[in-house]
């Protein structure tokens, strides 16, 4: 992951706990900083999902694993995959002397596959310069393949307990409505927005660790972006959209969803599920049979092995016989 904010459908992570934090300029009247940390943490510490990684055992690498995880995947489809991740490797060492197959077939149907192998050199990276250990510098973490600034600020504060600024879609959804009076936020994180969550971020790292949680929290379960229950909402008194009178999404105009069915996404979606169903190599027209020869399908091929997602299963005289999944 390289950019600056990982999109993911449902943030879930840090302990949940009761506390009373510091002092801060909250902006746009939503009250004081000290009354917002207060009525969200007494939120989060009575509704705060139970989910494994945040159980203190869990560690930094389950906090990464999670992490990774988590983009663009819901809670419901990560957890039962993150358990038999972790049981299978449970040290980054132990997914580093994994076969890319085996990792992809582990990874199963979670999206973006080219996050399992990056997750897989990431753990290598880790288990050849960290002695094992998911680094606790900042640099560090940024330097591992496949996490980006979202990432290194979430193992820091919710892995290491320590004060960062994380900012994923319910944390911006979330300070957008509050303290902007936004309906959502812009489609490209805004400085201003890192401002404004650094602002509001309590100073001690466990106080932040909690209240960033928290957010996340009321994102996933309250703040959500099509149906916010705002009458469940802790803070819904001191939130400039709803005096605003909760209008419309300012930025709909510049938002564009694309298309599942018929893409080249689902074409490599169709083509990898097949290699990871097989016992063994399958052949171009075997693989024809999962998805309609022609431009597309040689392009989704051919995307396939440049991405290092699949292997091409070569004769000695160099004629190519079929596809695999890579096994080194």
């Amino acid at each position: 992951m390289t950019t600056p904010v990982d999109r993911r459908d449902v943030a879930a992570h840090g302990a949940a706990g009761g506390g009373r934090v510091g002092s801060g300029s909250a902006g746009s009247g939503a009250g004081s900083a000290h009354d917002l940390h207060v009525a969200l943490l007494d939120w989060f510490a009575a509704n705060a999902r139970d989910l494994p990684w945040r159980d203190p055992a869990a560690g930094a690498w389950g906090v990464l694993v999670s992490e990774i995880m988590l983009q663009q995947t819901p809670v419901v489809r990560v957890e039962p995959r993150w358990r038999d991740w972790m049981a299978r490797w449970p040290t980054p060492t132990d997914l580093a002397a994994a076969s890319p197959a085996d990792v992809l077939r582990a990874w199963d149907r979670l999206g973006y596959p080219r996050r399992a192998l990056r997750l897989r050199e990431a753990a290598a990276t880790i288990a050849r310069d960290h002695n094992g250990r998911v680094p606790t510098a900042l640099a560090d973490l940024l330097a591992l393949p496949g996490v980006g600034t979202y990432t290194a600020a979430a193992v820091t504060a919710f892995a290491y307990r320590r004060r960062a600024v994380v900012l994923d879609t319910n944390v911006r959804r979330v300070l957008a409505r509050l303290i902007g009076g936004q309906a959502l936020p812009p489609p490209s994180l805004l400085a201003v927005e890192s401002e404004r969550a650094l602002d509001l971020l309590p100073d001690g790292d466990e106080d932040s660790a909690r209240w960033n949680a928290a957010l996340m929290e009321l994102g996933a379960l309250v703040c959500t972006a099509r149906s916010p229950s705002c009458s469940a909402c802790p803070v819904r008194t001191g939130c400039a959209w709803r005096r605003a009178g909760s209008p419309a999404d300012a930025h709909a105009a510049k938002r564009r969803t694309q298309a599942w069915h018929g893409t080249d996404r689902q074409a490599r979606g169709r083509i990898l599920a097949a290699l990871r169903a097989a016992p063994g190599p399958l052949t171009t027209a075997e693989l024809a049979a999962v998805w309609e020869p022609g431009p597309q399908f040689e392009r989704a091929l051919a995307g396939l092995l440049a991405d290092g997602l699949i292997a091409a299963d070569t004769a000695p005289d160099g004629v190519v016989r079929g596809y695999l999944l890579p096994l080194t």
